[in-house]
This record gives structure tokens, sequence and C-alpha cells, in this order.
């Protein structure tokens, strides 16, 4: 996998780097640092790239990410509708060492330390546990001196206590750079996120990466962890939920939607992505939104 690796900028008065980040897709890059990374998104949806996983992300998703782990997320083109002036994510940065080298051996900050090896492959809070998260994260943005580092321990503290915690990327994806590759990896997600509701074949996406498609598929497989053909399909049903979620359209209307051509195809692609029919994903989330 190939990442740009980036460096966070730190301040001489704070061990930790808060922000709100009001410009949309600010960092639409696949990179990654040695800092773990805490965001919270407040408006808008978009895809969400961790390691190996993709997955659509939704306003109120909060996202931990682990040290040196491939990242980036994008927002939908129509998140350009919102004001200049609205906030789209608070993101913040902290070192596992932030309070010395030996403090998550404490017997009481063992909860901590497995959420920081989840942290790993990437862990995602949604639903109503990240009210209170969110809450946390502002008053860490508003805090000064100590009381920063007092409200991220209760900030982390609560992340244990949460039900809906998923780890994101699989537990055999490793991390290997290559910055020769950056851009052509770049390009290609781009490309397919640019155009996956269209007739995406794997000439024109080869074309991007300037292979053959017998090489690209290998090229693909080997940088991502997942073939392109499952890629794609990942693209499609995450788009698919939130389609669904919109409550605007019918299933058949969500499949073609998303870029499917066979509905019959679409039902068998959405449960064995989700677990679950389409219909049945619906009504699960209306009945948790009562």
């Amino acid at each position: 996998m190939n990442a740009q690796q980036i460096i966070i900028p730190k301040k001489a008065t704070s061990s930790l780097n808060v922000r709100r980040v009001m410009t949309p897709n600010l960092n639409d890059r696949w990179h990654c640092h040695e800092e773990l990374e805490l965001v919270c998104f407040h408006k808008g949806t978009g895809t969400l790239f961790i390691g190996d996983h993709i997955r659509t992300f939704l306003a109120g998703d909060l996202v931990l990410i682990g040290s040196n782990l491939p990242h980036h997320w994008r927002y939908d083109h129509s998140i350009r509708l919102l004001g200049d002036n609205t906030p789209f994510t608070t993101t913040l940065h902290f070192r596992r060492d932030f309070l010395g080298q030996t403090w998550l051996n404490l017997p009481e900050a063992k909860a901590i330390k497995s959420l920081l090896l989840k942290a790993e492959r990437g862990v995602l809070i949604s639903g109503l546990d990240t009210k209170t998260l969110f809450g946390n994260v502002e008053r860490i943005c508003d805090a000064d001196g100590f009381r920063k580092i007092l409200d991220l321990l209760d900030c982390l503290r609560k992340m244990t206590e949460c039900k809906g915690l998923n780890t994101l990327s699989s537990r055999g994806f490793q991390y290997t750079g290559n910055k020769v590759e950056t851009d052509r990896l770049n390009n290609i997600y781009h490309y397919i996120l640019t155009n996956f509701q269209e007739n995406l074949n794997l000439e024109k996406v080869a074309q991007v990466a300037d292979l053959a498609p017998s090489s690209f598929c290998r090229y693909f497989k080997v940088t991502t962890g997942k073939t392109y053909s499952r890629f794609l399909q990942d693209v499609r049903i995450g788009y698919a939920c939130k389609l669904l979620l919109s409550d605007q359209l019918s299933v058949k209307q969500v499949c073609y939607s998303s870029g499917f051509r066979n509905y019959t195809s679409f039902h068998e692609a959405f449960k064995a992505a989700t677990g679950m029919t389409p219909k049945a994903y619906l009504e699960k989330h209306q009945v948790m939104d009562v």
C-alpha cells in the first residue's frame, strides 16, 4: 500500500493538535502519520478509506485512526452546496505516549490500551454514542492547559464504553510504503469515486493507471488488499446504504442509482456486504431513529 507520509505540526504550548476543518476535501489524499487521529464528522456524507476498508460515512460518525494507518476520506460533490463557513469536521491528533512512555501499562489504563490497539485497524463509532463524544471533543477544542489532557482521557474512557464500536481494516492488512506509486493510486481512487455510477469496465480504469488490464488487476490487489471488482462493489454498496437512509428512492431506484445494472445482483451483493437485504437494512435503521 502506498500513502503520503505527512508531519502534523505541533504547538509549543500543547501536546495535542486540535482543529475545526471547514473546507471539504482539504486533505483528499491517501496519507498516514505517526499521530493517532480522532475525527468527528459534523455535516455531510462521503466515502471513507481506512487501510483496506472502504465505507460511506454520515454526519454524526466518529473515527479513531491508529498510528501510520493509511487513510483518507472524500466528501460527496453535493457537500459543496453547504455554506463555505459550515464546519465539516473536528480533527484531533495525539501521540500514543502523550502522557509518557509507560502510562498505558497502568492497570487503570487497561481499557484505553485495548482501544488504542483496536485503533491500529481503525475504529468507527456511530449512533447515539457519538453525541456525548462530540461534546467531549468540542471541550478539548476549547480547553486550555492540562484541561485538554483531562478531557482527552475522559473522551477515550467513554469510547471504551461504547457498544456501537466497530473495527474497520482487516487483521491481515499491512502497510508498506512505496513513494513512487502515490499519484497512481490516488488517480485510481479519484476516477472510481467520480464514475462508479457509470458502467466502469476494467479497460477504462486500467488506462487511468497506465497499465494493461491484467497487470492492473494484480497491481490493485497487491496495493489495496482487494480485487478491483470487490472495491468497486464496496463503493456502490456504501452509496446504496446512504441512498436508502435518505428515504427518497425505492429499493429498485437505489439499485440503479448506485451503479448496479442487475437488480438480483444488487440484492445478492448488498446482503453479502451488510448481512441483510436492502429492505431489512432500511427497517433496522428506521427503528433506530425512532
